[in-house]
């Protein structure tokens, strides 16, 4: 009897701790695989040079920073004359090449990089006047009219868009000026006025102006 009671608490207290190692193991052991998006048997990935949160920072800066630089066609047309201004157009150069404000310079903005800016605009201080094809009323003097971004609703009966409904713009303007913030161009000032195709002051260039 004696022998019983001795051997029963060592082997409750081997029991014991055995189970606390198994339970301990298993809760400090790293899980794998804890995103959601990403499926079985999937290794961790290295993120992406994508941040949104940042992003959405520095557009609000820069919507500080850009109502105060919304100019009528008049004052663009006076700035475009002065020194250290260049006007910019960000759009594809196919649509370039077919129409642009007579002066501008070209800069495709799927190619803005700091270095590809600072070789072709490298003092940040120069006075950078922007546009995009949402300036303009389209009178007929274009071979072909030009497409102003915008997102229309979709009818339910036809899924083509009825632009005269249209609740909202995608003018190239925004981004062009934000990313113009981001890279350090802070002397940025925008055309805001929608003016006619055939407004005496506008001079225009390419290939589907017509003479």
């Amino acid at each position: 009897m004696k022998k019983i009671r001795l051997i029963t608490p060592v082997l409750i207290g081997i029991l014991s701790f055995m189970t606390w190692s198994f339970v301990e193991t298993k809760s400090t052991k790293p899980s794998l695989n804890t995103n959601p998006n990403m499926q079985n048997n999937t290794k961790p990935y290295k993120k992406a040079f994508v941040d949104y949160d940042v992003f959405e920072k520095l557009t609000a800066e820069a919507k500080v920073h850009r109502s105060t630089r919304l100019i009528d066609f008049k004052t663009f047309n006076q700035y475009a004359k002065e020194e250290n201004t260049i006007i910019l157009d960000t759009r594809s150069k196919r649509m370039y090449d077919k129409m642009h404000i007579k002066g501008a310079i070209h800069i495709n903005f799927s190619d803005f990089t700091q270095d590809y800016l600072a070789e072709m605009i490298p003092d940040l201080n120069t006075r950078i006047l922007i546009y995009c094809n949402n300036n303009f009323e389209q009178e007929p003097v274009f071979i072909e009219p030009f497409p102003t971004k915008m997102a229309a609703p979709i009818s339910l009966e036809s899924s083509i868009s009825n632009i005269q409904e249209a609740n909202y713009t995608m003018a190239l303007n925004i981004p062009t000026y934000i990313n113009l913030y981001g890279y350090h161009y802070r002397n940025v000032y925008e055309l805001d006025e929608l003016i006619s195709s055939k407004h005496p002051g506008l001079e225009l260039e390419g290939t589907d102006v017509q003479k």
